[in-house]
């Protein structure tokens, strides 16, 4: 990557602004272009703010899909406000399953407790013709070089916040809602905001969720 604009390469065209609504029926159109007979499985890549609706949008694009909170350091080995430091999270090993995915053989890839907060055991990606991934470092430059498709979600706080609070209260996670709050307040929203602007450069699509 070089030139300006956030790190963009300048000989990039913009990213194409697509209304949630919208999403869907365009981005299964990139992802189902020909692709080179070295790399038969499309890989798309959506990140985005907590909340965002990262999740949502790859479980519709894909029925394979992988979440780079599987790739989160153990919790009890950083300080409390890096935990969704991008330098601590295991990105060369995401970097490496998703090359392997690309050109066609399956990737033995992490499985992270948000119950335990670490690492708990590893599974077996197989095949597909597309695999989605998505969270907060999907368009990370370490994983970059091995996507096909980068979405960059937006929505606002206003909107992102409610839905939190409800997964919540639905047990996915199992933290009290004020662990919660804290966590994204103090932790993924700084984090996120500071490689925010590098990342909506580096996207394909922006996709504006409101």
């Amino acid at each position: 990557m070089g030139g300006s604009d956030g790190g963009r390469d300048v000989s990039r065209p913009p990213p194409r602004v697509l209304h949630w609504d919208d999403a869907h029926e365009h981005l299964s159109k990139a992802i189902a272009a020909p692709v080179p007979e070295a790399f038969p499985t499309r890989i798309i890549a959506i990140t985005g703010p907590v909340g965002a609706g990262k999740s949502t949008l790859a479980q519709r694009l894909a029925s394979n899909v992988l979440t780079t909170d599987a790739y989160l350091p153990d919790y009890s080995i950083v300080p409390y406000l890096e935990r969704d430091d991008p330098a601590h999270a295991d990105l060369v090993l995401l970097a490496a399953n998703l090359s392997e995915l690309r050109a066609g053989r399956p990737a033995e890839v992490p499985v992270w407790s948000f119950f335990t907060h670490r690492r708990e055991s590893m599974r077996t990606v197989h095949l597909d013709s597309v695999i989605a991934v998505e969270g907060l470092f999907a368009l990370h430059a370490l994983v970059r070089p091995h996507i096909d498709v980068a979405v960059f979600v937006e929505a606002p706080s206003a909107i992102r916040w409610p839905r939190l609070e409800q997964r919540e209260q639905a047990g996915e996670r199992g933290w009290p809602l004020d662990h919660l709050r804290e966590h994204f307040r103090d932790v993924a929203e700084p984090w996120f905001d500071r490689h925010a602007a590098e990342y909506r450069a580096a996207a394909d699509f922006v996709v504006v969720n409101d």
